[in-house]
């Protein structure tokens, strides 16, 4: 359930939020004012709203890739604020996983490599072998040596979930998951997105403008004009 609570246990807690930024003329443009959410183990919440309401900001503040002008965020207890890039970014190892409307693969790398690649960095015992039944579990055990090029949209969009979910994440961070793909195909990435989901018990915050993806999730925090109108 989204509350506010304060408990230290909860994979993402965030109080009073707010992202304030030099706008062209010299003055201070608030993208984000005062925003609080927190979201238990298991749980799954989307971020809706039009365009330039501020959500893909705050999955960017939430998940460390940007700090806050106020407010405090903690993932798993430690607060973003104490950390610098590097300690954040070794909070997230292996812990954190991300999928993007623009699929984020590297084009020279082939599925697998791609896969392998935070596997790697986050000294998972054995990579290749993870990476492997990875993409096994989301369809693509035999296009393992393609590259991204040679992939539809929907691989492409499956290999970035395997490569989320192979770490066995407790928390995932979805930017418009399935914003860059056909009807058809974006609801067969969000039925995989949310069985992989049960299936590991993670956390899930995803930004979206798809109305069946928001219905998927237990709770909807809609923000207008960087500030929270509402969380259901």
């Amino acid at each position: 359930m989204a509350t506010h609570s304060t408990s230290s246990t909860l994979p993402l807690n965030a109080k009073r939020v707010s992202k304030v930024v030099t706008s062209p003329d010299g003055g201070e443009l608030t993208i984000l004012h005062d925003v609080s959410l927190s979201l238990k183990q298991g749980d799954a919440m989307a971020v809706v709203g039009t365009s330039g309401s501020g959500k893909s900001t705050l999955l960017g503040l939430l998940a460390g890739l940007d700090q806050a002008t106020e407010g405090e965020i903690q993932l798993f207890g430690e607060s973003l604020t104490t950390l610098n890039e590097d300690a954040r970014a070794a909070l997230r190892a292996g812990r954190v996983g991300f999928v993007f409307q623009s699929f984020q693969l590297l084009p020279g790398m082939t599925a697998l490599e791609n896969v392998m690649l935070p596997l790697e960095l986050a000294d998972n015992g054995n990579p290749r072998q993870t990476a492997v039944d990875a993409l096994e579990h989301v369809g693509l055990g035999e296009r393992l040596l393609h590259y991204p090029n040679q992939l539809s949209g929907g691989e492409q969009q499956r290999v970035a979930i395997a490569r989320a979910f192979a770490s066995k994440p407790k928390l995932l961070f979805a930017d418009e998951p399935t914003g860059s793909l056909d009807q058809e195909t974006g609801h067969k990435i969000t039925n995989l997105l949310f069985d992989l989901r049960s299936q590991t018990d993670a956390a899930l915050l995803l930004v979206t403008h798809d109305s069946e993806l928001a219905e998927r999730c237990d709770h909807r925090l809609h923000l207008e004009a960087g500030r929270l109108e509402s969380i259901s």
